[in-house]
């Protein structure tokens, strides 16, 4: 069967990200941050979360060993959807809270290749951006993976999955993005309160706080975040790359 192009939704990408880019000078200058800075958490709370991660790395890398071992041609895949998340988690708000908020991107991945393969995928990212952008940090790597690379896109795999015999196509999609990102500044706000607990109302009182700062610009952005990843995947379902959603389908 002749495969179409369709030149058109990769401008509509483009013109998304755009938009992206427009809400986060809109909201430049609000105190938000999601991804956790160098030195910020206390050192028993950074292994712990190291800790936390470690198995899932295990996990994922031997997905992906065997996904790369049965269909060499996921390699593109792979790096096309770390690229992604790469692109749209670097667009950083400076903050005063000591993380920083952003889209996450992670939804597609988790999409197309299961929440497992996207813990690693998402923590390479993170690390690049701490050693080349100072996004983040290697002290508070594990942290900021178990939000962004492990829990985020499992909640947004999770989500697609429960939706997608839904009758609108685009519906799972847009959760799934929408999903993985608030999940990520949840747990994210979740790692803070644990590190920095309110005196006088303990950690559920520093929850509320954090969680209602982030919110402010995190709610926007993850609609946004929503947005690209349907506009993406519908533009690699129309240029004939179907192939690359099958391993996020079988998972779990």
């Amino acid at each position: 069967m002749k495969r179409e192009r369709y030149p058109r939704p990769r401008q509509a990408i483009w013109g998304a990200l755009a938009l992206l880019l427009i809400s986060v000078r809109v909201v430049h200058g609000s105190p938000q941050e999601m991804h956790i800075m160098e030195g910020f958490l206390p050192p028993a709370w950074a292994a712990f979360w190291y800790l936390a991660v470690i198995p899932f790395w295990l996990i994922g890398f031997r997905r992906i060993r065997g996904l790369v071992s049965s269909r060499p041609e996921a390699r593109l895949g792979l790096g096309m959807a770390a690229a992604f998340t790469f692109v749209l988690s670097a667009l950083k708000i400076p903050s005063v809270t000591g993380s920083s908020s952003h889209p996450t991107g992670t939804g597609l991945g988790a999409i197309l290749f299961g929440p497992s393969v996207m813990s690693v995928l998402g923590s390479i990212v993170l690390l690049f951006q701490a050693l080349l952008l100072a996004h983040g940090g290697i002290t508070t790597l594990g942290a900021n993976a178990v939000s962004m690379a492990l829990v985020g896109p499992a909640v947004g795999w999770a989500s697609y999955r429960a939706l997608k015999r839904t009758r609108f196509q685009w519906l799972p999609v847009f959760i799934a993005g929408a999903t993985a990102d608030l999940t990520t500044y949840l747990v994210t706000s979740f790692q803070l309160s644990l590190a920095y607990p309110d005196p006088m109302g303990g950690v559920a009182a520093s929850l509320i706080k954090f969680a209602g700062i982030f919110a402010v610009t995190q709610v926007p952005l993850a609609i946004g975040d929503g947005i690209v990843t349907v506009l993406t995947l519908n533009a690699l379902r129309k240029s004939g790359t179907e192939e690359f959603e099958y391993s996020g389908a079988q998972e779990g």
